[in-house]
């Protein structure tokens, strides 16, 4: 009955993991979800607000474009601009999203054609390798480990691969490991996508979630955008992961493409969920400041906890995921946290095969959820 698309798909990660979690709540186990990262925090008022005034509009009761708004290109454009001191041109270098995950599944259409080779970090966001796959391409694995700082070593990519090569997925600061990527390795990063004629696709979600210095955009680096796309989302920075708005941004040609595919695809944000994003982008500095600082507290609980149990992980400097060592079978580890403490993880091996051994630990849950998950940690040890 199924394509053969959808049959050489592995399970989706986040499924599975909702099944089992659901599974243990019906035996009445009180879970504790630090699994997914799905921000807990409210969307701040005056966003909500916003969203309510521009619903009773009728200009936004009717079709939206595909591209989005001019204004709300404006504003991404605008919010670059202030926060790396990045210009676009918010009419061919701004697309908005339906989320970031849909274009990110739909941009490899553009591109890639049957058996066409892509370069996909291990582990990694899942939707990268599936959405190659969709488009009939072939993922080739670029491996992310810990003696590099989970940093790509682009000389280790073999050159006939990378001249076959279309396109390169990349996603700084990092999920699942949360390491972060610096001017430095994006230079190199640009050089090599030149080398090769590859797009470069930044997945960036997470750039306002650190801890100690920003964590910054590939956009800042000279020649960037002649390689380049940055995809960015509302859902971590702003907590609107519910609303389903984003944007890619970066090469002209690149955005052109992907828009080509949307087009053909889907219309665009409803016209209310882009007036509530402008709102968002021209947030006062407080609003996110104020969401690191609860991250930060809520990362240094859980950090000393596992710590305490044994656990190997690099003091987190962005991102709101802890990236676990455990030296064990990641599946089995999770389970053995779910059944013994009620405690949902994420098994590293559901990234990739470079995940095995690892688990990743959200702190997207009210502070007194993680406290109590730290409480039967504890007891766990002992």
């Amino acid at each position: 009955m199924y394509a053969d698309r959808i049959k050489s798909l592995p399970p989706y990660l986040f499924a599975a993991i909702d099944k089992a979690k659901n599974s243990a709540r019906k035996r009445g186990v009180d879970v504790i979800d630090l699994g997914v990262g799905d921000p807990d925090l409210p969307t701040p008022t005056h966003i909500v607000e916003a969203l309510c005034t521009a619903a009773r509009d009728p200009a936004n009761h009717r079709y939206p474009s595909y591209e989005g708004k001019l204004a709300f290109r404006q504003a991404v454009a605008d919010w670059y601009r202030g926060t790396f001191k990045v210009g676009l041109d918010p009419e061919t270098e701004v697309l908005a999203l339906i989320g970031s995950k849909e274009g990110i599944a739909h941009a490899p259409l553009a591109f890639i054609n049957h058996n066409d080779l892509a370069l996909v970090p291990d582990p990694a966001y899942p939707v990268y390798s599936t959405s190659v796959l969709f488009a009939g391409g072939v993922p080739e694995v670029v491996p992310l480990i810990r003696e590099n700082d989970f940093l790509p070593d682009l000389g280790k990519i073999d050159p006939e691969t990378a001249r076959k090569s279309k396109l390169i997925f990349l996603n700084f600061p990092n999920n699942p490991t949360g390491a972060v990527a610096g001017k430095e390795f994006f230079k190199e990063l640009i050089d090599f996508a030149r080398d090769y004629r590859i797009i470069v696709m930044h997945d960036n979600p997470y750039s306002e979630i650190y801890f100690r210095e920003p964590a910054g955009s590939i956009l800042e680096v000279e020649g960037a955008k002649d390689v380049a796309v940055e995809f960015h989302s509302l859902s971590k920075t702003y907590n609107m992961a519910g609303w389903r708005v984003g944007s890619v941004v970066g090469n002209p040609e690149v955005i052109a493409g992907i828009g080509q595919v949307k087009s053909n695809i889907d219309s665009g944000n409803f016209g209310a969920v882009q007036d509530a994003g402008m709102a968002a982008l021209k947030s006062p500095d407080h609003i996110v400041k104020d969401m690191r600082q609860e991250y930060a507290r809520r990362m240094e609980i859980l950090y000393q906890a596992l710590t305490d149990l044994g656990l190997e992980i690099s003091r987190p400097r962005a991102t709101f995921y802890l990236w676990a060592w455990t030296g064990k079978d990641s599946i089995e580890f999770c389970k053995h946290l779910l059944d013994d403490l009620g405690i949902v993880a994420t098994p590293g091996v559901g990234f990739g095969r470079y995940g095995q051994g690892f688990v990743r630990f959200s702190v997207t849950q009210p502070t007194e959820r993680i406290e109590m998950a730290v409480k039967r940690l504890s007891e766990w040890k002992s």
